[in-house]
């Protein structure tokens, strides 16, 4: 085993004996073989794409799903990974088998090992686990350390996060039955390279900036999505307290999953809890019609093991963001979709029906105050504020925007999230979307002329909602350089989904991007400095030399 995909990958160099996020090295393997395959699948897709065959769906989708089951917490079960593996070897060959008959069929019966990737055409005798480990171990990034230069391979690393986090977005976007074929012809593009050994340092620069910008249209797909679905999020207040009765958790980020729960027990007597980057859906009007949809209980994912201890309800967890249970709650813990655990029930499809009957035979909760927080300030709420705040700005009572967007983690160096937002000056406006919010989320900051001084745009896959509105100012503003404008960034990164937000930026050119808690581990030390010559990228330091850069010395530069 060889991670470090993870902003907690262990002392910020590499996961070697088993993850820190819980996964074991088994299954670590298993994701890598997984990986190699779905090179195979590009490559074979990318062959057949350049003659006739344009209708690859169930590769398209496979690949999709399968890259996103591969991000941080979100499968860690041997066997659910197995059953992905072996639909590669199907899927991939397949493909293989129209291309050599179709266009190639003279090498039907020639040995063609040499002649093409080894990802496209490698079988083993026998498809087991034990195989599919020592398979792993030949290809592993311990392994190819001796293939490619440090710099490269480091470069093949951040395109393959950069495609797992494009892949979340639109899986959640398919979800919604909205998905793009320029998509997924990147997704293969950009798989497909990764299986050439001899890629240049210039070429893989740039299908890292393709990907940013493939991340802009994925983030806008996904809006595009939720607002036609479940309508324009509002400004809304959200009770964190709790109301006596049974009662269900949701946690992850697909908000389709929530709606049907909500369909499934509506006037059961049941009440329904957001958990974690849930907490955005109380802002989109389709939601707001169920009453039993009762608030937000806990905070970011990294808490889930004391949280879900202390819920006497059924737990569901969709999409990432899962930890291994404790066995205090295992029993009444649900996963679906992609999320798979060891001994933990899998929902299939929509069905909730035993976690239903299970929250019927648990206690539930009593009544317990909490706080409100405020949420619902995606960018058309944002825009349609925009005379305020260019007022507010050309007064001097906002000063800047200060965007500390992105994830939490357990570090205590993200404490220093909750210390910026104390310590900014007060005439400083937070936007934030992704869980790093509740870090700070439940402080009283106030306001400014009613535009609260922490604006909150969603969950990590609102992210687009900051972009645009920086996109938007600019033009409202007429200025030709996005970096004119009074907003700042001050980023948390965990796992692949903050590497496509980041790349995305990138693109867009926003430049002067602080990175915390660390900066990837994966990224070597001539990386890093193209990132610093190129984009000015700076790791996070000291919270008031951080304040004064915002305040001072960059409106000075």
């Amino acid at each position: 085993m060889f991670c470090y995909q993870c902003e907690e990958t262990l002392k910020n160099t590499a996961c070697t004996n088993s993850g820190v996020c819980g996964k074991s090295a088994d299954v670590a393997e298993l994701q890598d073989i997984l990986l190699y395959n779905l090179k195979g699948i590009s490559f074979w897709v990318s062959e057949n794409k350049k003659n006739i065959i344009k209708d690859t769906a169930d590769a398209d989708h496979f690949v999709m799903d399968s890259l996103f089951t591969t991000v941080t917490n979100v499968n860690f079960d041997i066997e659910r990974m197995k059953d992905l593996i072996l639909i590669s070897f199907e899927i991939r060959n397949k493909y293989k088998k129209i291309y050599l008959n179709n266009y190639n069929n003279e090498l039907l019966n020639k040995d063609i090992i040499g002649l093409f990737p080894d990802s496209a055409i490698y079988e083993l005798d026998e498809k087991s686990i034990d195989e599919f480990n020592k398979k792993s171990r030949s290809i592993s990034l311990s392994a190819t350390c001796n293939i490619y230069d440090e710099d490269i391979l480091s470069l093949r690393e951040l395109l393959t996060y950069g495609l797992k986090g494009a892949a979340a977005y639109a899986h959640h976007a398919y979800i919604l039955n909205y998905e793009d074929s320029l998509v997924y012809d990147f997704f293969h593009k950009g798989l497909n390279a990764l299986n050439k050994t001899d890629i240049s340092q210039d070429e893989l620069i740039g299908l890292i900036m393709e990907c940013g910008e493939i991340g802009i249209k994925i983030m806008e797909l996904l809006d595009r999505a939720n607002t036609a679905h479940y309508g324009i999020p509002t400004p809304t207040l959200v009770n964190t307290g709790t109301k006596k009765g049974k009662a269900i958790l949701i946690s992850g980020h697909d908000l389709y999953y929530l709606e049907e729960l909500l369909k499934q027990t509506e006037n059961t007597g049941i009440n329904v809890y957001t958990h974690g980057e849930m907490l955005p859906a109380h802002a989109y009007p389709l939601f707001k019609k169920y009453k039993h949809l009762a608030g937000n209980y806990g905070g970011a994912w990294w808490k889930q093991q004391d949280e879900f201890d202390r819920f006497n309800g059924s737990i569901v967890m969709t999409t990432n963001c899962i930890q291994k249970p404790k066995e205090s709650y295992k029993d009444r813990l649900f996963t679906m979709g992609l999320v798979a655990m060891p001994e933990v029930k899998h929902i299939n499809g929509t069905d909730f029906a035993e976690a239903i009957k299970k929250t019927t035979e648990l206690e539930g909760l009593q009544d317990k105050e909490g706080k409100k927080l405020t949420i619902g300030f995606a960018h058309d709420t944002l825009l349609n504020s925009a005379g305020k705040i260019l007022d507010l700005i050309n007064r001097q009572k906002i000063g800047r925007f200060v965007v500390m967007a992105g994830c939490d983690g357990r570090e205590s160096k993200r404490e220093y999230y909750t210390k910026m937002a104390k310590k900014l000056p007060k005439d400083s406006v937070i936007l934030t979307a992704g869980c790093t919010k509740f870090r700070y989320n439940d402080l009283e900051l106030g306001e400014i002329e009613g535009i609260p001084r922490i604006i909150d745009a969603g969950q990590c896959n609102d992210s687009y909602s900051l972009a645009l509105t920086a996109i938007k100012l600019q033009e409202i503003l007429n200025l030709e350089d996005i970096n004119d404008l009074p907003i700042y960034y001050d980023i948390a990164w965990y796992e692949q989904k903050a590497v496509l937000v980041l790349l995305s930026l990138l693109k867009l050119g926003i430049k002067n991007i602080k990175l915390g808690p660390n900066l990837p581990a994966f990224l070597s030390e001539n990386v890093k400095n193209i990132l610093i010559d190129q984009f000015n990228i700076m790791p996070i330091s000291k919270c008031e030399d951080d304040i004064r850069f915002i305040c001072g010395e960059k409106m000075n530069a």
